[in-house]
């Protein structure tokens, strides 16, 4: 046992020292492992400084090998080069430097990464075959699922079996390759192409290219592909051309073309379907999707899968497309292990980092598609991801992938709401656990970011052959990912459109084959993309299908333009220009179709999506330091013509130097024996300056020594050449000139031969006998059918006539003429037209034009004073001589009664003058003129509303003038506000007398003034002071006596009160802000002329503003604003401010409650001798009406206080309605005499003296009788405290108010008033029409007890 506890004791010991020890080695390890990463950090570091600090040589760290390669093979030589700075690398071939533009597409130099290559090229292959095609295919139609062979005869010398000539098939420039879908051959003379079983992935132009001893020749021709008969009548044809990209793990994205429909039913959706192995089709789709992607999720990792798509409408679904090209559900990176290494063990990343870079690459309104990147450490373990969505900013996550496991970095979601925006975070997880979130993405929301395209332009089709057409079209304005066309046509006279193509095809130029000869076709065009069909393009003309003119010949068309020149680079952008066809096959060019290609390759690529109108062309996207070649071909009526030779190689390399560019287009006219016309056309490319003239330079054909024509830059683009031989073929190129220098030399021009063509006729200059028009003339001694005769100015066209007229010539008409005809051989003449000449033909023209009376002016009307109208017109000449007649409604008016018809030979005026004006003088007024043998008229029609506004406006003169023969305003009713804030009421008087009276009303009751209006002053003035919404209401002046009555009204209502409260509101110039002290806590108050609640004034705080309320109320008196703080604490204090708005401008007052001292400490302590109500006095009295009101209270303080009565906190002023009483100066009593409805209201009563006061309320309700007696509602609770007493507000003068006559026989004392004359500098504008007075639905709160209201002055 002892030896037991000895052994137990002894490991023990051991274990405890080993767990120690084990506990130090870990803790070192961990030491050392950071150490290790501290200085391994350090390290780089100074690695980085001292390379960047250090030079180093440049040093070639591999080399250049040498090669043996066969004859027209290819070499690619690689080496890698360090130094610092990073060391330049120039190739060299014998000691020469290279340059790849020298020889186009023979070298190509790249750098990346320090591996630097020149790439050798062998240039074009060339067989040693003579190939010439024999027999060639030619458009072919086809229908899906059946078969079809394009078979191309050919001769070959030498023809040897064993070595037959190399051939490449392209569809749409793609070459084709071996497959199930398409078979080649070449033997026996004849080359194959196979499609075994046809699709509408299938339809495109097919090209048989084969390489020549010279080269390589080539053929095309087009496959159409029709539907096959769907399973379903209605139902869309198959989709076409199904790719897979962005494969992973277990996701792709599956995308297609849309089908055409024409006479089919809207296409709804597509269904996806997968296959994997051996398996049979599976859906991938539960419901159709709109767009034409989808992305495809849960493939199985590694498994191989083809896809194929099915379209759907509202009569079913189509048969499925093509299937796609097998596709691998594989990772596209692989996983990353960072290891750590130390002297110790190997440390294993376990825990992945988070993803990163979440965003969405597929967003339209079915779905969106998450991608992010992996992340780069991942442990160990292969990685799953979590998904979480938040909708907007929010910070709540909701898990997306539930009961989803997701192995690829792109997941498509569907289940996302309308007009919603997301972010989304993902969480990488292995079998160790989850990664941090990554940071979340931008907002998300699933939208349709394009949609369709816009339709497609206007569509025109020209003839080609009898069984084709060629339709060319305007591209859309939106292109929005544009597939593709296309293009549908329709017998006129049916309503059924049938497909032209089934395949979208790219280009803006279709030839529509397959057409019926002798039928009339309109065509239309549709643009595609993802989102489907776009709407229909405008349709075009008929054409009538037969051969192109000329009976087809080949000259119909254009023949090919030549010359293509370079007139200006950006390096990436090459401005071209050619010279027009030499035949344009009888009809006008209508467009130029440009291709380009990089030098040393075979296919050639539209340069620009619209066809070029005019012969110079800019070519967008090119990339600089490469060579391109271009060709061009022409288009008219007929169809497209033959391509030009290639161009030469253009370099793409912007132009830099100073000079200006080559000018172009230089062509000849006028030619005669010994001289010629020279035309250009500017450069397009000016250099550092503008471009001030231009030299010619010429020489004869065949010599290459050009002289200078000019002796000095010549400024115009034209030049005529003279002391030439006759007979001499001459070539001319021109040279632009800026302050640098002269530029580039254009390109030489066609030869001309200096002879006139024989008949040559110069420019007719005269008058026409008829009309007396100016007229320049030519007729051409040759000419086509076809040929326009262009006239220009200054060589500047101007119009297109064998004849130019002019109308009215004048100066700015001089100048030099020129015709010329087009498809006539050059013929062409010039005529300067002198001052001279011109004077000679204007008098010839006007003896030929005078016989017609010329008129200055055509029949018009005015309406005259007393509602006369007058119709006149004005001649520019007539004699003693003139007659005229004046017809209405096609009978003959006189002079007579109701009609004065009068002309005057001097001025050229005839008029009819029509005294009352009426109804029956609707119609249309003709004035007919004859001047011995010359003779005019003019017409006017009036009638409908023209008619009715000129009657209006008779009737209204004539109304005036009978308003203006008795008293009546010459300025009707307006206001303005004077400087006491009293609003007045103005007009001015016209034509009056002493008899005449003036009265003055409101809302139909009149107003009396203790002085009356004088209308012998001109003008006259309603006052109304203290404006307030009591004075709203319609006021009304009205001026009369034995002559007639006029009158004036003003709506002081609505819009006509919000002009006066602002006029109201500049007036009241407002005080400082003032601080009082009240029983209740604080007031804070502005004195002002004049105040009334509806003035727009804002009270703030702190910047923020303040409502009314229990702790802060907001009032006023008439005189002043003031907000109530009740029971103030610290929180109080700050920066006070009231705004006082007057429509135009804002204006504040301000006061800082900011202080050091406890604001409660403000609130004095009140004596006991202070003003007071001791009792009496109810909270709420009911009264009937009539009754007698007497409201007495008891009151107190030492010295003896003063006592003032409020309604509605206006002061009471004792009468006979309302008598106040003060007994003993104890009792104080408000008698109100034979009570009504509008004496109820808010009574107060304010007693104060010297030490103080109180304001003390009470709430009188007054009922009609048979009426119940009102619930009594208590107004505000009074509260007694003392409060020292208020300072005076600022005096201001009183303006008594005019009286209106009460409707009781016992009128109050009415108040002397003058009647001011209103000041010019202050107009109201026009009130709006009369609205009913808007209820008064809230009151100011009720102000301070202690303060009492301004008292008038006693008399």
């Amino acid at each position: 046992m002892q030896e037991y506890q000895r052994m137990a004791a002894h490991f023990g010991r051991d274990l405890s020292s080993l767990q120690q020890e084990l506990h130090r080695m870990k803790v070192a390890t961990h030491e050392q492992v950071e150490n290790i990463e501290i200085t391994r950090e350090e390290k780089m570091s100074v690695r980085k400084e001292f390379q960047a600090e250090t030079p180093k040589a440049p040093d070639f760290l591999v080399g250049l090998r040498s090669h043996t390669v066969w004859e027209k093979s290819p070499v690619k030589l690689f080496c890698t080069v360090s130094g610092s700075p990073t060391p330049i690398v120039k190739w060299f071939k014998n000691a020469d430097p290279i340059d790849p533009l020298s020889a186009p597409g023979k070298y190509k130099i790249e750098s990346k990464y320090g591996v630097h290559s020149l790439i050798i090229s062998s240039g074009i292959h060339r067989s040693k075959l003579e190939v010439t095609f024999l027999d060639r295919f030619g458009v072919t139609f086809g229908t899906e699922g059946q078969s079809v062979t394009l078979v191309a005869n050919l001769l070959v010398v030498p023809d040897l079996p064993n070595l037959p000539p190399d051939a490449e098939w392209y569809r749409d420039d793609t070459l084709l390759k071996p497959s199930r879908w398409a078979e080649m051959s070449i033997c026996g003379g004849a080359a194959k192409l196979t499609l075994p079983h046809l699709n509408k992935d299938d339809e495109g132009l097919y090209t048989l290219r084969i390489w020549t001893k010279d080269g390589t020749t080539e053929h095309s021709a087009y496959l159409f592909v029709k539907d096959a008969t769907p399973s379903v009548a209605g139902a869309p044809g198959a989709p076409m051309d199904v790719t897979v990209s962005d494969a992973n793990k277990d996701y792709v994205l599956v995308s297609w073309k849309p089908p055409n429909t024409t006479n089919e039913p809207v296409i709804t959706g597509y269904f996806v379907d997968r296959l994997s192995g051996t398996q049979d089709w599976v859906q991938c789709n539960s419901a159709p999707v709109k767009v034409c992607k989808l992305p495809v999720h849960g493939l199985t990792e590694g498994a191989s899968y083809h896809f194929r798509v099915r379209a759907v409408n509202s009569a079913g679904i189509s048969l499925p497309s093509r299937m796609s090209t097998g596709v691998t559900a594989a990772d596209v990176e692989s996983d990353i292990i960072i290891n750590m290494l130390n002297e110790y063990q190997v440390l294993y990343v376990t825990l992945a980092d988070p993803p990163t870079e979440v965003h969405a690459t597929e967003i339209n309104h079915t779905y969106v598609v998450l991608s992010w990147k992996p992340p780069s450490l991942r442990g160990r373990a292969p990685l799953t991801y979590l998904i979480e969505k938040s909708v907007g900013d929010s910070n709540f996550w909701q898990r997306v992938n539930t009961g989803v496991q997701i192995r690829s970095p792109r997941y498509p979601i569907y289940d996302l709401e309308d007009k919603t925006q997301y972010r989304f975070r993902v969480t990488a997880v292995n079998k160790y656990g989850p990664s941090e979130p990554s940071e979340p993405s931008d907002l998300i929301q699933k939208v349709d970011p394009h949609g369709v395209p816009s339709a497609p332009g206007q569509v025109i089709a020209s003839r080609n052959t009898k069984t084709s057409a060629f339709v060319q079209w305007d591209p859309p304005k939106h292109l929005n990912n544009l597939m593709g066309y296309y293009v549908d046509c329709c017998v006129v006279g049916s309503k059924t459109w049938m497909p032209c193509n089934h395949r979208p095809y790219k280009l803006t130029r279709f030839v529509v084959h397959g057409l019926i000869p002798g039928e009339t076709y309109t065509f239309r065009a549709q643009a595609v993309n993802a989102y489907g069909l776009s709407d229909e393009s405008q349709e075009s003309a008929p054409l009538f299908i037969d051969a192109a003119l000329n009976g087809g010949v080949d000259y119909a068309a254009p023949s090919a333009p030549y010359g293509i020149s370079l007139l200006s680079c950006d390096g990436s952008s090459m401005t071209l220009a050619w010279k027009r066809p030499k035949n344009t096959g009888g009809t006008k060019i209508t467009a130029y179709y440009l291709d380009k290609r990089e030098a040393g390759h075979l296919n050639w690529k539209e340069a620009s999506q619209s066809p070029a109108t005019i012969r110079v062309h800019k070519v967008e996207n090119l990339t600089a330091g490469l060579f391109y070649e271009f060709k061009v071909q022409a288009g008219n009526l007929a169809g497209v013509g033959l391509a030009s030779e290639p161009s030469k190689a253009f370099a793409c390399e912007a132009w830099t130097t100073p000079e200006p560019g080559p000018a172009y287009d230089i062509s000849f006219w006028e030619v005669r024996d010994s001289s010629l016309l020279l035309q250009w056309r500017a450069p397009m490319y000016n250099g550092a300056s503008p471009v001030t003239g231009y030299f010619v330079e010429m020489a004869k054909k065949g010599s290459s020594d050009f002289v200078t024509v000019n002796a000095e830059p010549e400024s115009h683009r034209y030049l005529k050449v003279t002391g030439l031989e006759t007979g001499a073929l001459y070539v001319f190129k021109v040279r632009a000139v800026n302050a640098a220098g002269k530029g580039k030399a254009s390109e030489v021009s066609d030869a001309v031969c200096v002879k006139a063509l024989a008949g040559t006729k110069e420019i007719e200059y005269g008058v026409d006998e008829e009309t007396g028009d100016v007229f320049l003339s030519f007729e051409a001694s040759e000419i086509s059918e076809h040929s326009k005769f262009t006239w220009s100015k200054s060589y500047k066209e101007i119009a297109e006539s064998n004849r130019l007229t002019f109308v009215n010539p004048e100066k700015e008409d001089l100048g030099i003429y020129s015709v010329a005809v087009s498809d006539a051989n050059g013929v062409s003449a010039s005529h300067t037209i002198s001052e001279e000449e011109l004077n000679k033909m204007l008098e010839l023209s006007y003896n030929i034009r005078h016989p017609i009376v010329p008129l200055k002016t055509e029949l018009s009307y005015e309406v005259l004073e007393k509602g006369h109208v007058r119709f006149w017109l004005q001649a520019q000449k007539m004699s003693s001589a003139v007659s005229y007649r004046f017809i209405v409604n096609d009978k003959e008016v006189t002079s007579g009664e109701g009609h004065k018809i009068s002309h005057d030979v001097s001025s050229g005026v005839i008029q009819m003058t029509i005294e009352h004006f009426t109804k029956a003088n609707e119609g249309t007024y003709t004035l007919q003129i004859h001047d011995g043998k010359a003779k005019n008229q003019s017409s006017l029609v009036l009638v409908g509303d023209v008619f009715k506004a000129a009657l209006k406006e008779a009737e209204f003169q004539r109304k005036e003038h009978i308003r203006k023969q008795g008293p009546h305003f010459s300025e009707y009713l307006t206001f303005h506000v004077d400087d006491d804030c009293t609003v007045m009421l103005v007009c001015k008087l016209a034509n009056v007398k002493k008899e005449t009276t003036f009265s003055w009303f409101k809302d139909d009751e009149e107003i009396v003034l203790d002085v009356a209006p004088n209308p012998m002053s001109g003008s006259c003035a309603l006052p109304i002071p203290l404006f307030s919404r009591k004075d709203q209401g319609i006021y009304k002046a009205v001026l009369s006596d034995d002559r007639g009555k006029d009158t004036s009204v003003y709506d002081i209502s609505g819009q006509g009160k919000v002009f006066i409260v602002k006029r109201l509101s500049i007036c009241s110039s407002a005080s400082e802000l003032m601080l009082q002290c009240t029983p209740e806590g604080i007031r804070l108050q502005c004195y002002m002329k004049y105040y009334t609640e509806e003035m727009k004034t804002s009270w703030f705080h702190k910047e923020s503003k303040i409502a009314s309320s229990e702790k802060m109320r907001i009032g006023g008196t008439s005189e002043m604003a003031w907000m109530q703080i009740c029971e103030p604490t610290d929180r109080e204090k700050g920066h006070y401010t009231i705004e006082i708005n007057d429509g135009k401008a804002s204006h504040t007052r301000a006061f800082d409650l900011s202080g050091q001292v406890n604001i409660s400490h403000i609130v004095p302590s009140f004596s006991s001798d202070r003003g007071r109500v001791v009792g009496g006095l109810p909270d709420v009295v009911t009264i009937m009406e009539y009754k007698t009101l007497s409201l007495t209270c008891t009151v107190w303080g030492d010295p003896q206080p003063e006592v003032t009565w409020f309604k509605n906190e206006q002061e009471v002023v004792s009468d006979a309605h309302n008598k106040i009483t003060f007994e003993s100066g104890k009792f104080s009593s408000l008698t109100i005499n034979s009570v009504t409805v509008e004496d109820s209201g808010k009574y107060s009563i304010n007693v104060r003296n010297k030490y103080g006061g109180e304001f003390v309320e009470i709430t009188v309700s007054v009922y009609k009788q048979g009426e119940e007696i009102p619930e009594p509602k208590l107004g505000q609770m009074s509260r007694s405290a003392a409060a020292p007493k208020s300072p005076a507000p600022p005096s201001k003068p009183q303006t008594p108010a005019p009286s209106m006559k009460p409707a009781t026989p016992t009128p109050p004392p009415s108040v002397k008033s003058p009647t001011p004359t209103p000041p010019p500098s202050v107009k109201a504008p026009t009130p709006a029409p009369k609205s009913p007075t808007p209820p008064r639905s809230a009151k100011s709160p009720t102000p301070p007890r202690f303060m009492r209201s301004p008292t008038p002055t006693k008399k």
